[in-house]
């Protein structure tokens, strides 16, 4: 097998061919899928191999003293073989990874082979291909929890401890000092125990993903918003506690700590930093001062780590494993999100490179990931990860027919938020042929409202009393993303014509209830919000640009920009990511101008933010590409699209502006003026009340709908597994 080695003496980084180790009693034979670079702890023992030994002196004191201390027992010569003996040997990297048991040593029951599972220790978890795991240093992984997620558990394991050691309660302040990735998780882990967090780092990079990560605010350590922030926050008091996970030889951290708490504070070190504390200042707030010993109890005590004898509980609640499975637990709820932290993933093959470009800046990282080659050295070959894409049936019978309506067609609007007020109401209010009947809303004032302003013959919070009745034509679902999809089930048992906001669904199985309704009831009335494809600039632009054919190859830029803190578009454990909500409109889009659904969906993501790059791979070779941006200046166009084929180009400015060259010039230029922005939303609305009055075909067929929410909900799928995803057609 291979594994990642250092000679400390030369600074010599190796992939070696090592024997397999041996499953030896208490613990797991682990084949490893990810493991994670510390990017502080090992870039750090990768630097220092690489300065002289008058450097390596300097910068290892402690391991002088013991020199000294060995010269004095043992004498020059001896001590001298000893050392270089020791200097130039291989020692291993890494420490946290996430694989599956290969095989169970005697006395485990816990795990059998074929398991997931998160392994710890720096001598056990290793960059190597198998390792063998005593059994306090590995914990199962949770369902549904990604494996590369999973391998940060040892680093997650190492904050947490950092936290307990705070004693945070909820409502206090802390002061987090350095936000590499053991920084950044402290963050997300005291905002999960109620603590409001202030951060500091001199990267502005890693300032700005703190605060996504929710942090209230970040700065460089000598910038006056960091003091100014924890005044506001603390009355002037200062913080409760502080947290040092910054490295270097620098004393700022610790005296910046001292400045900005509040008497009788705890300053909790967790990285490795300078320690030279000033005294007056520690000693007029009579600072706490505390260390975090790496993952928890049991750390550094062999009997712990190598025989598995484990504390009680009732004596020792949080013991190196028991952090482990919490942080892994934490994940898997989506209570921290080590998604945005992954800068990079190596093929294991190119560790060594990874590293030099790790050392070198050349790869500037918060979290690099090793993916695992398969035992013959070759990159395993993994089937891509395929996402079904579920057939429409429809039932012969109707249980409740969707009549053709003789006289206005009537709606009901089940939520009246900001983009139904905005986008879909003043375009139906005024519609000849239609009649507003009822709306329905959580609240009362806010159904009363949208009574008011756009005519409601009626507003209620009744749902049910809305869709039992038998005059009501159409329901309208535009409430939060959560609850989409149980509506419009809801609504199609009832035997209404729906028009749903996007997304239609946030999960597959949201989407197969959707479908089994239409099953049931014969009710395929059904549209989604996807209003792009309508827009009059736009259907003008695909008509001179023509029929095609060759493949085409789509460009699709979405300068999202940032969301208001507060935004419930954030609450992505409930409400789905941004995109998800919103990546239908695009993703429908680029079909409907290729004429095509798609095949499969390559997703990868930003580290730091919510940026993606999505690839759309069609059945005739055409391809869509989609870059979702959301760190895009505000006063660039938010969509820009570019189609090329058959030596045409057909070009999108967000629209506003359309053109459409052939060969050598501009064949046609269309625009409007910036107030006139039309993005569809009228004519989608006109199409859907024709197709409810005249019973003719929805706008969209409702295979295109399924299609386009698959493909959208494949992109998270992708970014979790890290290959492209197959959408295959179910039958």
């Amino acid at each position: 097998m291979k594994q990642v080695v250092q000679n400390y003496k030369s600074g010599e980084l190796a992939l070696l061919d090592v024997p397999v180790p041996g499953c030896k009693p208490d613990g797991v034979l682990v084949r490893t899928a990810f493991s994670l670079i510390s990017t502080g702890t090992e870039l750090m023992k990768v630097s220092e191999a690489g300065m002289s030994m008058l450097g390596k002196a300097r910068s290892r004191p402690d391991q002088v003293a013991k020199v000294m201390q060995s010269v004095a027992t043992n004498g020059v010569p001896a001590t001298y073989r000893k050392v270089m003996g020791k200097l130039d040997s291989y020692t291993p990297l890494g420490y946290s990874l996430c694989g599956v048991v290969e095989q169970v040593g005697a006395g485990i029951d816990d795990v059998k082979a074929g398991d997931l599972v998160a392994c710890a220790g720096n001598e056990h978890a290793l960059h190597a291909e198998l390792n063998w795991v005593p059994k306090n240093l590995y914990t199962p992984v949770p369902d549904g929890l990604a494996q590369r997620h999973a391998a940060f558990g040892t680093v997650g394991s190492i904050a947490m401890q950092g936290v307990r050691q705070g004693e945070p309660q909820l409502g206090e302040v802390a002061l987090v000092i350095g936000l590499g990735l053991i920084g950044q998780l402290v963050v997300q882990l005291l905002t999960a125990s109620g603590v409001r967090v202030v951060g500091v780092d001199p990267d502005p990079v890693r300032c700005e993903l703190a605060e996504r990560l929710g942090a209230v605010a970040c700065g460089d350590p000598g910038s006056a918003a960091v003091e100014a922030s924890v005044a506001e926050l603390t009355g002037g008091h200062g913080v409760d506690q502080v947290y040092l996970a910054a490295g270097g030889s620098s004393n700022q951290p610790v005296e910046l700590a001292a400045r900005l708490s509040r008497d009788r504070g705890r300053v909790v070190d967790i990285g490795k930093c300078s320690l030279d504390l000033p005294w007056n200042a520690y000693y007029e707030k009579e600072l706490d001062v505390r260390f975090s010993r790496s993952y928890g109890p049991g750390r550094y005590d062999p009997e712990y780590e190598l025989q598995g004898r484990d504390y009680p509980i009732g004596y020792v609640r949080w013991t190196e494993r028991r952090n482990l499975a919490c942080f892994l637990d934490l994940m898997a709820r989506g209570r921290v999100d080590v998604e945005p932290l992954i800068s990079h993933i190596a093929d294991f093959d190119d560790a060594v490179e990874t590293y030099r470009s790790l050392k070198d800046g050349d790869l500037k990282a918060v979290a690099v990931l090793f993916r695992y080659p398969d035992g013959s050295g070759r990159a395993e070959e993994v089937p891509a990860p395929e996402v079904a894409v579920p057939q429409v049936r429809r039932s012969g019978a109707v249980a409740t027919p969707v009549r053709k309506p003789t006289g206005p067609v009537r709606l009901a609007f089940v939520g009246a938020g900001n983009y139904a007020s905005s986008m879909l109401l003043p375009h139906l209010a005024q519609r000849d042929g239609v009649q507003l009947s009822a709306v329905v809303t959580t609240t009362a004032l806010s159904a009363a409202n949208a009574q008011r302003t756009f005519g409601f013959a009626e507003a209620t919070t009744d749902l049910d009393a809305v869709l039992g009745d038998p005059s009501i034509d159409a329901v309208f679902v535009v409430t939060r993303h959560s609850s989409h999809a149980a509506l419009t089930r809801k609504a199609l048992l009832a035997g209404k014509a729906v028009f749903v906001e996007k997304p239609l669904a946030l999960t597959e199985d949201e989407l197969a209830d959707v479908l089994a309704a239409v099953e049931e009831s014969g009710n395929d009335r059904l549209q989604v919000g996807f209003n792009r494809r309508f827009s009059p600039l736009l259907q003008e632009a695909r008509k001179r640009f023509g029929t095609r054919t060759g493949p085409a190859h789509l460009r699709y830029l979405v300068n999202a920009g940032r969301l208001e803190h507060g935004s419930w578009y954030l609450q992505q454990g409930s409400e789905g990511s941004r995109f998800t909500g919103e990546g239908g409109h695009f993703i429908d889009t680029a079909s409907w101008l290729l004429d095509a659904d798609p095949v499969s969906v390559y997703a990868v993501a930003a580290a730091g933010n919510e940026d993606l790059q999505i690839v759309l791979r069609y059945p005739d070779g055409s391809t869509a590409t989609i870059a979702y941006v959301t760190t895009g200046a505000a006063a660039f166009p938010k969509e820009t699209l570019d189609l090329l084929a058959d030596g045409k180009v057909l070009q999108l400015d967000d629209f506003v502006r359309a053109s459409v060259y052939d060969g050598r010039r501009r064949q046609w230029v269309g625009s409007r003026l910036p107030k006139a922005r039309d993005k569809g939303q009228s004519a989608e609305l006109a199409a859907f009340v024709k197709a409810v009055r005249t019973g003719g075909p929805m706008p969209v067929p409702l295979e295109s709908l399924v299609a386009t929410t698959s493909a959208t909900l494949a992109v998270r799928t992708g970014l979790a597994g890290g290959a492209p995803v197959t959408l295959a057609r179910a039958l």
